[in-house]
């Protein structure tokens, strides 16, 4: 093995010794990085907790799954996905002329800093045409889609634990 030996360099040597090119293509480097890592934290992550589904019997076709919806910036859920349902859709149930009705909704608003609760008998993520039945102690996998007010998405996936039918 051979080896190459080198002069006793400085800093100072060595920053003499590079092309003034490569140098400011360093500095640029990692100005660009700094800026970049500075950049990340600002994007609005939404945070979900206390995510369960209603569990279900034989030949029931539909539940809901309910959780808490927090972000740091204005965004709304505009979307909802389940392998184990065939749709899967944002509802608010809500009292109309002494009667409560449900209705799938296009978006549900998420503001800063509040805490948007989906919870039974209120605004929910329907799950409808199970491809089986939901038993109490299963995890359901759900992706969220939320959309901000610049118009970017995110996505979150949720595990979801299934709850007994009468929680």
């Amino acid at each position: 093995m051979a080896f190459i030996r080198t002069p006793n360099l400085r800093c100072n040597d060595f920053k003499e010794a590079m092309p003034k090119t490569l140098v400011r293509s360093l500095r640029r480097a990692a100005i660009a990085l700094a800026a970049a890592t500075f950049a990340l934290p600002a994007a609005a992550q939404v945070t979900v907790a206390d995510a369960w589904v209603r569990g279900t019997v034989a030949g029931q076709s539909a539940t809901g799954a309910f959780m808490q919806l927090k972000s740091p910036a204005d965004t709304a859920l505009v979307a909802a996905a389940s392998p184990v349902a065939k749709i899967v859709e944002i509802h608010e149930m809500k009292m109309e002329a002494g009667v409560m009705k449900m209705n799938a909704i296009d978006a549900l608003a998420v503001p800063a800093g509040k805490t948007v609760e989906l919870k039974p008998g209120g605004y929910h993520v329907m799950l409808m045409g199970l491809v089986a039945p939901l038993k109490e102690g299963e995890t359901v996998p759900v992706t969220l889609t939320f959309k901000a007010k610049d118009g970017k998405t995110q996505t979150v996936e949720v595990k979801a634990p299934v709850r007994a039918l009468t929680a």
